[in-house]
This record gives structure tokens, sequence and C-alpha cells, in this order.
């Protein structure tokens, strides 16, 4: 896997993907920057955010649960000085299905943090990670 970075101007970053995307980081005001972009600490946990939601779809989908939707909010804490690494992540996920268990659904999230998602997996050598989630079951 690669990436690619291209400076842009005064704290603008072009980030471009070895599949071909690309995404606009951008600094703070503050910083210099025309907040035109996502900060790069902010695509860490969409990343971890993206990784994660990817693991647990696909282990309920995998399991033959009806599935409908996914929705990882997260916030985090960084440390005061630098670097200023995440001290404390939590995912609250919101998962949507028809005629789902409990059980299922805490067990795909389990599974994803403790095994299959790699950004998770990185993240808790620096940060505590914490997880709750709501299920939401519908009946059409």
């Amino acid at each position: 896997m690669k990436t690619r970075i291209i400076w842009k101007g005064n704290v603008s970053f072009l980030a471009e993907s070895d599949s071909g995307h690309s995404v606009l980081m951008d600094g703070a005001p503050e910083a210099g920057g025309q907040n035109a972009g996502p900060r790069p600490m902010e695509m860490l946990l969409m990343g971890l955010g993206g990784c994660t939601a990817f693991d647990v779809v696909m282990i309920l989908k995998k399991g033959r649960h009806d599935i409908q939707d996914c929705v990882v909010e997260i916030e985090a804490q960084r440390a005061s000085e630098d670097p200023k690494v995440f001290t404390d992540i939590h995912l609250h996920f919101i998962v949507t299905g028809k005629n789902m268990n409990s059980q299922h659904v805490e067990r795909a999230i389990d599974l994803s943090a403790e095994k299959y998602c790699s950004a998770s997996i990185m993240l808790k050598s620096t940060a505590k990670i914490t997880h709750d989630f709501e299920l939401i079951n519908v009946s059409s």
C-alpha cells in the first residue's frame, strides 16, 4: 500500500491513495489553514471509524443478520503535550436491522476491536479505546 502527500500551500496537503482517490487535508485558520478539509488527526479517527464499521457490517452480513444501517460516532481526547497522541477514544455504534439480537451485534463489535480492525489495534497502543452500541430493530 502506498500514498502520496502533496503540499498545496500554507498548511494544506492533498493525499493521494494507491487506489486512485484523493482527499484534501488542511489546518485550522489559527495555524495558517483555510479550513478547506479535515485535519490529519481527524483523518485518523475517520479511518478508525471506517475500518471498524466495515468489519461490523461484514461480520453481521456473513452471519446472515438483516443489518440495514451502521453508524459509528467517535469522541477522542488527545495528550496536551507533543506528540499529541490520542489518549482516549470512545466509539458509539448505532446498528439498525430486522430481528437482530444484541448479543450478535456485541460479538461483531468485539471481533472488530480485538481481531480484525487494524486501525483500532494500532491505536490501542497509545489510547484507551472503549465502545458501546445501541440496536434499533425495525419491523419492516
